[in-house]
């Protein structure tokens, strides 16, 4: 299989996934300026949508979307314990929690990358970030990860958004419990391995 990434964007969740179910797997760095990879092709004719991350599956088949991808990694090495099984009420906690960072961390996070937004929507934006950041850490209560006492997928993704959070001026002093969270994860002997490889360690 084959990642397309660009270094410390949302494509690292599934660069995670991938390290963390000791999957083997290639990389090939994305521009998303030019819509350019790193060896040359053209971005767009593997992933229409002209976004990381995608996955170039063995079959030849490409699968985009980065809750998906996660799953699918976490399916493929069902002893890794990266997912729930499927069918059980704690996969769709793990997906409830996919998409509640996907629209309600990622979504407003990843924007205020945007320079082209004005100072009164960054405001909003961030006012709306604290909100959400308040209820995650009243719902994560004493728990070390987002399912309980074992990282899943979502805490690699939850992860990634979180790291966003200085280059787009939101502090995560308010929330000491975060700040350990994310601490937590950039400790784990894989998550170190793809900051690495992405050059961002």
């Amino acid at each position: 299989m084959k990642l397309y990434y660009k270094a410390g964007a949302c494509s690292l969740s599934p660069h995670i996934a991938l390290r963390e179910a000791g999957i083997t797997f290639e990389m090939e760095a994305v521009d998303l300026q030019t819509k350019r990879t790193e060896s040359g092709a053209d971005f767009t004719q593997i992933n229409a949508k002209g976004y990381v991350p995608a996955l170039a599956l063995d079959n030849g088949k490409v699968l985009t979307e980065g809750a998906a991808i996660v799953q699918y990694i976490a399916d493929l090495r069902p002893e890794s314990g990266l997912a729930p099984a499927n069918g059980s009420e704690a996969r769709y906690q793990l997906q409830s929690w996919l998409s509640f960072i996907s629209t309600e961390l990622h979504k407003p996070m990843g924007s205020l990358f945007n320079p082209a937004q004005s100072e009164d929507w960054k405001a909003a934006a961030k006012a709306l970030l604290s909100k959400r950041l308040n209820w995650l850490v009243t719902e994560m209560g004493e728990r070390e990860y987002l399912l309980g006492e074992h990282f899943t997928v979502a805490d690699g993704y939850l992860f990634t958004v979180l790291g966003w959070a200085g280059m787009v001026g939101v502090s995560l002093e308010p929330w000491p419990s975060l700040q350990a969270y994310r601490a937590r994860i950039a400790a784990r002997p894989k998550v170190i391995e793809a900051l690495k490889a992405e050059g961002l360690i």
